[in-house]
């Protein structure tokens, strides 16, 4: 089975078995979570959400990704160069079960 899930204003498409990577849920590893936000199973597509439909999974891991650059530079202005970092925290789900 498949499906599209909506978490954290972005769309998965996922399977069973499948992992996914997450914003950063409020739950611990080796915890059941569920989603009911399914946009789409099995080539069938709600409107917006379907119901009576979950996705269920399995926290595998909370971290963060790696470290991105920013730069900020403004034209003709030498001494305005930033350099900034950023890791966003994110949940590792693994996807076990697609009730439909």
């Amino acid at each position: 089975m498949n499906a599209v899930i909506k978490v954290g204003g972005k769309q998965y498409y996922v399977s069973e078995g499948s992992e996914i990577f997450v914003e950063k849920l409020s739950a611990e590893v080796g915890d059941k979570v569920s989603f009911n936000q399914v946009l789409m199973c099995n080539s069938k597509i709600g409107s917006p959400y379907l119901t009576n439909v979950t996705v269920e999974g399995e926290v595998v891991k909370n971290g963060k990704q790696r470290k991105i650059t920013v730069f900020k530079y403004k034209c003709k202005d030498r001494s305005n160069r930033k350099k900034q970092g950023h890791r966003q925290p994110y949940t590792r789900v693994k996807i076990t079960k697609i009730n439909a």
